[in-house]
């Protein structure tokens, strides 16, 4: 008895290889031959939630209220510690928790699910490359249109608004930024945010701001929220996770925060395909939120000193790393003579070690390759000596 024909839709033919799931899959190839793969590939931070967190979470988790179903936008709760973790790091940010923050099941739904609240088929959807591939990803599948805007190093890796045409600023619905910036590890400056603010007024465009890294950073240099920038929340949202600042990946619980018309909006997609975060996880949250936040600085520091080995080691052998500002990776040029992906290939193949190639994160992603700070230091060490070998 013959089975029936399974034919996929056809936006899932204008998606590329999810980057990550395919690291995945050679690394198991190179590992079945017997090589100790050392991945610093896939940005998941290898340290424990803090232990503050998870006894939070447990205690939630006796708790037969928090059985239920919960809410779609999240406790009050919730929301209202996300809004006094903003005004902690600027007092003038003023948040309502009721109209201006909603719970995401991690910043990845609520950046993928976007599009769908706002573009219609056909409208424009700015996202930088190299970037996050879900901003591409979630356009398609709301049957936008994807303008890829180029980020270069000689601009820091910031959108160059000059370089975007005004016929197709006039047709984008919304714009994706994000800093620090995955995975090129740099910060935007005031006058950065200050423009984009200026840019979307103008041509009525919704901000999207991918802050998920932003209490990971270096040298004491924190990075600006786009919501400390004066007229941001008339203009866009925030996306945030407590993936990376609390080593909190697997717990999948984040937020969008600012303009209360786009927040409305999401809320109606949430409402009709998910049934929110297990409230003992968003109590987990608020713990997180509204605890002693000496475990954050603690986790700077080890990163600090993870990033500044690794750029020591890295030029030792002879590549190129770019200082990263903040987040968890390290962004180099891949050596002259070969591209990203084929010294990605060999890196992994001739010394067991998993770094990401640059095209992975969209075309301007070629002639990088990025690696994660997210293994102790001496698996860093014992990664670089191994790459040092094939460079």
């Amino acid at each position: 008895m013959s089975g029936i024909t399974v034919r996929l839709a056809d936006r899932l033919g204008q998606l590329p290889p999810y980057l990550f799931a395919e690291l995945d899959r050679m690394k198991k190839q190179v590992q079945a031959r017997g090589v100790d793969v050392i991945s610093l590939g896939i940005g998941d931070p290898d340290l424990p939630t803090p232990t503050h967190i998870v006894e939070a979470l447990c205690r939630a988790a006796h708790n037969p209220a928090n059985h239920q179903y919960p809410s779609y936008e999240g406790l009050r709760a919730y929301r209202q510690a996300v809004g006094d973790w903003y005004r902690q790091r600027n007092p003038a940010i003023d948040l309502d928790p009721d109209t201006e923050v909603v719970a995401l099941i991690g910043s990845k739904e609520g950046i993928g699910h976007a599009p769908w609240a706002f573009i219609n088929p056909g409208d424009a959807v700015i996202c930088p490359t190299p970037g996050y591939p879900v901003y591409a990803a979630g356009t398609l599948f709301a049957h936008g249109e994807v303008i890829e805007v180029y980020l270069h190093e000689r601009d820091h890796f910031l959108i160059d608004y000059s370089r975007i045409p005004q016929g197709i600023l006039e047709r984008t619905r919304l714009l994706f930024i994000n800093y620090p910036n995955n995975p090129t590890a740099t910060c935007a400056p005031r006058s950065f945010y200050e423009e984009t603010v200026e840019i979307a007024r103008a041509f009525n465009i919704i901000v999207c701001h991918d802050a998920a890294y932003s209490e990971i950073y270096y040298d004491d240099q924190r990075p600006l929220s786009f919501l400390d920038i004066p007229g941001a929340k008339e203009v866009g949202v925030e996306f945030h996770s407590l993936s990376k600042t609390y080593n909190m990946t697997g717990w999948r619980i984040g937020w969008a925060a600012g303009n209360a018309d786009v927040i409305a909006g999401l809320g109606k997609i949430k409402t009709n395909i998910d049934s929110g975060i297990f409230q003992a996880v968003q109590e987990a949250g608020i713990a997180a939120l509204t605890g002693d936040q000496g475990c954050v600085a603690e986790l700077r520091a080890i990163y600090q000193r993870r990033r500044d080995k690794a750029l020591a080691g890295l030029r030792r052998i002879g590549l190129d790393p770019l200082t990263p500002e903040a987040a968890f990776y390290v962004w180099m040029r891949a050596p002259e003579g070969t591209t990203s992906t084929e010294f990605a290939a060999r890196v992994l193949q001739e010394a067991g070690v998993v770094i990401t190639p640059g095209p992975g994160f969209g075309p301007g992603g070629e002639g990088y390759v990025r690696m994660t700070l997210t293994v102790d230091e001496a698996r860093l060490e014992e990664a670089i000596e191994r790459m040092g070998k094939v460079v």
